[in-house]
């Protein structure tokens, strides 16, 4: 988001707050940020039921806040001079209690020509007719608790969406519709990819067996790949003794995101936890014996099913869960060994997404805040240093559009994010390539290099398709349902006109599953254009149409998911077609977002 946009959001939000206030004189402020798409503020309105129906009125009221051309002016107050502005403010009073604790002493405000004032660190553009008033809309109201905190009170969120042009808006909201249409949580129930039940718990998917087949499938592929780049695979438990996470630091810093311990009743009373994530595992097999310089890089990968006590209100579909199966591997090199495990990576990466028609990516390029390691960013300054630079050539010499991210590495090292944009024009983190300068040290990982020298290696943590859950509620969006043939459910549905048919069609089943193609017959009564519809509806790639004509002259007349051209070809040619087609991973059809976003 640029500056100017952030400003503009940023001034909606206050004059939200300001229309709010003149409309309900005892609300109760929260906060109100720029968001990605618009922005929102938080309100307590006490005993009044406000619902999205109140939304017009509202922003009937900004715009009239907007004509009247008032100036935004910046007051700066000390802690008494705050707390007195604030005085019938009790949220906005905590936060400033909150900032004085932390040693801050000057608070500013906003003020629009002494008819509002907000505790706020703008910026704010200077006067309020600078908003467009064409290009913002309030969107809906939903529940969030004071700071995110569950034990605290449950205010009322109001969001709104804000462009610089009103077609900038109207684009907007025409690709959310289509998203709406497209989103993972309803294809999933619509095709029977997955589902979730309370008598499993929320944010456990149940994968029946449509959402099953794109698994094996996207996970047979990755296999293959990760093959001829030199990994080999391992299988590691999903429990461990509660001891391991206490060597890798995940029960110290990440407790809070783990499932409660599991203690068995035996005499040695051994306390255990579900994993949160898979390297621990990796690091100990890496330990197990000596390793030589010659065995590095050593590449260990894994299909790892991970636990995480993600917060309920974070849940969503897929995408947040709380079981998810990792596309995971950790690679252990010396630090002369990076530049090209980085450039095999980016290249393993864009073989990844090219296979999927992921075409538009940027990175994020983690880094630390370069004032030198201490207790933000631990490990040697001058490997920090060094890491971070081979990134950024990697990044450069792979011809990658990235930005710099300065302050965001993790503690133990920089990071390289690949960021993907959705349909609602929101950028969502698919995978990341970390480097790792402590677990080594924590585990005592070592190698014996050409002089017998004992060295510790880097370690690179790698996940290229993410989870399962990620990047199959992310392909679903993707393709609007209508995956790939060589990774589709169900691949060809052969519907034969006429009863006479049937035996013809049953023969062209059996060919096809006799070369692995997951197929079916409709031998029901329904009439032709009811099964075609009903084949569209379940988004099969393929459709073998047999009617008498086809049967004489031992032919099919195929038609694609998608297209309404249809095809007659010769039986055998059609299902060599469909056969190479699958086997070579070489599905033509354009994915649904590059569409909509072409």
């Amino acid at each position: 988001m640029s500056p100017e946009l952030h400003r503009l959001r940023h001034s909606l939000a206050h004059v939200l707050a300001q229309a709010v206030k003149r409309l309900y004189p005892d609300v109760q402020l929260g906060f109100g940020p720029a968001t990605d798409d618009g922005f929102y503020y938080d309100f307590d309105f006490g005993e009044l039921s406000i619902t999205n129906k109140d939304l017009k009125k509202i922003e009937r009221e900004m715009k009239k806040i907007i004509r009247q051309d008032q100036p935004f002016t910046k007051v700066d107050c000390n802690y008494q001079q705050a707390m007195a502005r604030l005085a019938d403010e009790q949220y906005k009073r905590q936060q400033v209690e909150s900032l004085h604790d932390q040693g801050i002493e000057v608070f500013s405000f906003y003020e629009n020509s002494q008819r509002f004032s907000d505790l706020c660190r703008g910026p704010h553009v200077e006067r309020s007719s600078q908003l467009p008033n064409d290009a913002f809309k309030l969107d809906r109201i939903s529940g969030a608790y004071w700071r995110g905190d569950e034990r605290q009170p449950m205010l009322t969120r109001i969001y709104g969406l804000a462009f610089t042009t009103a077609e900038q808006l109207k684009k907007f909201l025409e690709l959310r519709a289509y998203a709406e249409q497209f989103d993972h949580k309803r294809l999933g129930k619509e095709l029977e990819i997955f589902t979730f039940n309370d008598l499993v718990g929320k944010g456990l998917a149940l994968w029946l067996p449509n959402g099953t087949v794109i698994r094996d499938e996207i996970e047979r592929y990755a296999r293959e790949v990760e093959q001829r780049y030199g990994y080999q695979r391992v299988t590691t438990p999903e429990i461990a003794k509660a001891d391991l996470y206490h060597k890798s630091h995940h029960l110290p810093a990440y407790q809070e995101s783990m499932f409660p311990p599991l203690t068995t009743n035996d005499d040695n009373n051994e306390v255990f936890y579900l994993r949160p994530m898979n390297c621990p595992h990796h690091h100990l097999i890496f330990a197990h014996r000596q390793r030589s310089y010659r065995e590095l890089p050593l590449r260990l990968a894994e299909f790892g099913t991970c636990y995480r006590h993600e917060q309920s209100g974070e849940l969503s579909g897929l995408l947040r869960v709380r079981c998810l199966t990792i596309n995971d591997a950790h690679i252990y090199l010396r630090m002369s060994q990076l530049a090209d495990e980085l450039q095999s990576l980016i290249a393993m990466h864009r073989e990844f997404y090219a296979k999927f028609c992921l075409e538009k990516f940027r990175i994020r390029l983690s880094v630390s805040d370069g004032e030198g390691q201490g207790d933000k960013y631990l490990g040697e300054q001058k490997m920090w240093h060094e890491a971070e630079l081979v990134l950024r050539e990697t990044c450069e010499s792979c011809k990658l559009e990235y930005f710099v991210g300065t302050d965001e590495a993790a503690f133990y090292g920089p990071k390289i994010d690949f960021q993907f944009r959705n349909l609602n024009g929101r950028e969502e983190t698919l995978s990341t390539i970390q480097l790792d300068f402590l677990s080594p040290s924590y585990f005592e990982l070592k190698y014996t290099d050409e002089q017998d020298n004992v060295q510790p290696p880097v370690i690179i943590h790698r996940a290229p398709l993410s989870s399962h859950e990620r990047f199959i509620s992310m392909l679903l969006e993707h393709y609007g349902g209508a995956m790939p043939s060589w990774c589709a459910p169900l691949q060809v549905m052969i519907v034969p006109i006429a009863s006479s048919c049937h035996d013809y069609g049953r023969s062209i089943f059996q060919q096809l599953s006799q070369r692995l193609v997951r197929v079916q017959i409709d031998l029901s009564t329904n009439s032709l254009n009811k099964k075609i519809r009903n084949c569209a509806l379940k988004k099969i790639p393929f459709q073998l149409i047999i009617g008498d004509k086809e049967v004489s002259q031992q032919q099919v007349t195929m038609r694609r998911h998608g297209s309404r051209d249809q095809t007659t070809l010769a039986t055998d040619q059609a299902l060599a077609l469909i056969t190479n087609e699958i086997e070579q991973r070489n599905d033509p059809r354009r994915p649904l977002l590059a569409e909509a976003m072409s």
